[in-house]
């Protein structure tokens, strides 16, 4: 096992391996880097890391087929798009994402940025309660699911109640709010600070992090992600997150078990 200051070096040397543009080339982050617009960027991230899960080849086919549904101009169709226009164009689904559900999602959207000034102001809302990422996405299921739907879409946002590590949405509002400088998140969100972001913990990073003794719980749930982010607060607690390259790069791109 690592000491304390060896972790530390083994961490940000995978940072910095993995926390540049060449990460994007494989990676779901692709999608919304083809735009430059805001509204266009957040609205293809969100719908992008809500399918990620799976081989990232598919999800990465399934959101380049989600755009072009949208015409490549996803706030453009999203705000004038009419209840007709989302049921005949949302044929596309990803695994048990079913076009039932991204017909909901793209009328629940509409209702977010005709009603909720967009999905930056949705989350920020539910952050300024309890100022935690929790409350924020707590908040923002709240508002996506006011509108009636089938229960099934349900479990397609993560409820943080009935502890889940939210992991797609935490790599969303990773993606929104972290500045890295680097090319690769975008930081075009200003309301949340970087410092209170949460581990999207997957299997990849949680694997590694158990090896690395960052994490102890073995169940990826809401406590786990909570217990890793404390647990890197310690190599810096300004950006604890930076460090899913770290894990994230090395669970999926190296041989994990050979970092004891």
């Amino acid at each position: 096992m690592l000491n304390k200051s060896e972790l530390e070096e083994f961490l940000n040397e995978k940072y910095d391996l993995y926390n540049r543009p060449s990460f994007i080339e494989s990676d779901p982050i692709q999608i919304p880097h083809q735009y430059t617009k805001k509204e266009d960027i957040e609205i293809s991230a969100f719908l992008t890391s809500i399918i990620a899960w799976g081989k990232r080849s598919m999800i990465i086919k399934n959101a380049e087929s989600m755009m072009q549904v949208l015409q490549n101009n996803p706030f453009e169709f999203i705000i004038n798009g009419s209840d007709k226009d989302f049921k005949n164009n949302s044929f596309i689904g990803h695994r048990t994402f079913k076009p039932v559900d991204f017909y909901f999602f793209l009328k629940s959207l509409q209702n977010i940025y005709k009603n909720y000034g967009g999905l930056e102001n949705a989350f920020t809302e539910g952050f300024d309660k309890e100022k935690t990422v929790f409350s924020a996405i707590k908040y923002f299921r709240e508002v996506f699911f006011e509108l009636p739907h089938e229960q099934r879409t349900e479990k397609h946002i993560a409820n943080v109640l009935k502890n889940s590590a939210a992991k797609r949405i935490n790599m969303f509002l990773m993606w929104m709010v972290r500045k890295d400088n680097r090319g690769v998140h975008f930081g075009i969100w200003n309301k949340i600070p970087v410092s209170e972001l949460v581990m999207p913990l997957d299997v990849h990073s949680g694997n590694t992090a158990r090896v690395l003794g960052l994490l102890t719980r073995k169940q990826n749930d809401r406590k786990a992600a909570k217990e890793l982010t404390d647990n890197l607060k310690e190599f810096d607690k300004s950006d604890p997150v930076k460090y899913d390259f770290a894990l994230f790069g090395t669970g999926v791109f190296e041989d994990f078990s050979k970092i004891k």
